[in-house]
């Protein structure tokens, strides 16, 4: 297979409320932590063992922004689909700091939500996923994003 490809898939909880903030050229972007959980049984004990790994996933698809804006909140089960990025940067004292990240592109990525721990509707994210399209600006094959200011009937 020629080529390469960067492509995660995560299927996690979140860690804590989303960060929402805007860039000096007024982009919307959301943060946050996802934890995703691997459970096994010692074989030498029986005992039932548990690890969590923590994902940081940064949004800058506009639409998923403001999904994960209104909907998402911590404790949630969410399916990302998104791709690794590294960033480096100095620390106060010179050295070199480097955090990898998940983020879901303008064009790319999937971000579905899945269930909510606190009662709120599991299914209120199935009109978040646009498999890879850009929903601001559909072509003519594909249908425009929904348009989520309206009330949700349920």
């Amino acid at each position: 297979m020629a080529g390469s490809k960067n492509l995660v898939i995560l299927i996690g909880n979140v860690g804590g409320d989303p960060e929402i903030r805007s860039t000096p050229a007024g982009k919307t972007i959301a943060s946050f932590s996802l934890a995703t959980n691997e459970t096994w049984t010692d074989k030498a004990s029986g005992e039932k063992k548990e690890r969590s790994e923590w994902h940081r996933i940064i949004v800058f698809n506009d639409h998923f922004v403001s999904v994960v804006e209104r909907f998402v909140k911590k404790g949630d089960k969410l399916y990302i689909e998104g791709s690794l990025k590294t960033r480096k940067w100095q620390a106060q004292d010179g050295s070199d700091r480097y955090i990898t990240e998940v983020q879901l592109q303008a064009y790319g990525g999937d971000l579905v939500l899945l269930g909510s721990p606190n009662g709120r509707p599991s299914d209120a994210g199935s009109a978040a996923t646009t498999r890879g399209r850009n929903p601001t600006s559909p072509s003519g094959d594909q249908p425009p994003a929904p348009d989520l200011e309206d009330e949700i009937p349920f």
